[in-house]
């Protein structure tokens, strides 16, 4: 059967504003669901993209449209995509003026060099057919302006698994905002976005704490070698705490079981796999 989980990152803004948290449940409900009949009809790594482009192109999530800005007054993003079959994975760290940066990745799946950074990742979007698009959102500059930096990231993500068996994940963020340009986040490295044929993830949360963890390649494996996936991110989870990292996961395996769990509980999910649909934030 195939089953389907995203993530909206984690917002902090969800837990005092009623009409934002609403919106945000609103806007999973309709992606997951949207996606799910996508799904049904193509590919997981298909699927994945598909379901991140949506969550991009809507202003409520840090990711494509509505991406934080830098210190720098700039925007830049990254975005991942991996295929649980193929073991190949494609992303651009830090790219400028796409819209879509998970489209991006996916059409570097096709060349050797599947990870471009900065000005390599911008400039082979343009070569590409990628338009110059301006992802800031007035609520953005605002927050720049007055130097408010959400405490929490606000990372999008998917992982599918397809009517054959076979598993993917998508992640892409707008950063965590008024960071250091040239920072690197973990949604476009094996620590925030990871899938094999066993079992696919895609984590938002800090992404310094992410990397410093290895989080989704340690889920990933840990189900590989045969834990449960409940138990392998309760044992990655439990690692986080070292240091009080700041997370959250979702996971498909081969079986058909979903899971998510996060550090602090604010962040916000939708899964449906045609008749069982949870959302939360």
């Amino acid at each position: 059967m195939s089953k389907i989980i995203i993530h909206g990152g984690f917002f902090s803004e969800s837990s005092t504003n009623h009409e934002t948290k609403v919106a945000k449940q609103e806007a999973l409900v309709h992606i997951v669901k949207e996606s799910y009949v996508y799904l049904k009809t193509h590919s997981a790594i298909e699927t994945v993209v598909f379901a991140v482009s949506l969550l991009e192109d809507d202003e409520l999530f840090n990711a494509g449209i509505g991406s934080q800005i830098q210190s720098d007054g700039k925007i830049r993003m990254s975005a991942a995509i991996m295929d649980g079959t193929t073991q190949k994975m494609s992303g651009v760290i830090n790219i400028e003026s796409v819209k879509n940066p998970i489209q991006v990745a996916e059409l570097l799946m096709q060349y050797d060099d599947r990870v471009l950074g900065g000005s390599g990742a911008t400039n082979f979007a343009r070569q590409h057919g990628f338009e110059k698009f301006s992802t800031e959102i007035p609520q953005r500059r605002a927050e720049y302006e007055a130097k408010l930096v959400a405490t929490g990231t606000g990372t999008v993500g998917c992982v599918a698994l397809d009517k054959e068996g076979k598993i993917a994940v998508a992640t892409s963020t707008g950063g965590k905002g008024f960071e250091m340009p040239g920072r690197i986040s973990d949604s476009a490295t094996v620590a925030g976005n990871f899938a094999n044929e066993f079992c696919g993830v895609s984590l938002t949360g800090v992404g310094e704490d992410i990397v410093s963890n290895a989080t989704a390649a340690k889920i990933v494996t840990r189900v590989t070698d045969g834990f449960p996936i409940k138990k392998a991110f309760e044992k990655t989870f439990n690692e986080l705490k070292f240091y009080d990292g700041f997370a959250g996961a979702i996971a498909i395996d081969k079986k058909g079981n979903m899971f998510h769990q996060d550090s602090h509980p604010s962040m916000v999910f939708a899964s449906f796999d045609g008749e069982n649909f949870e959302v939360f934030s």
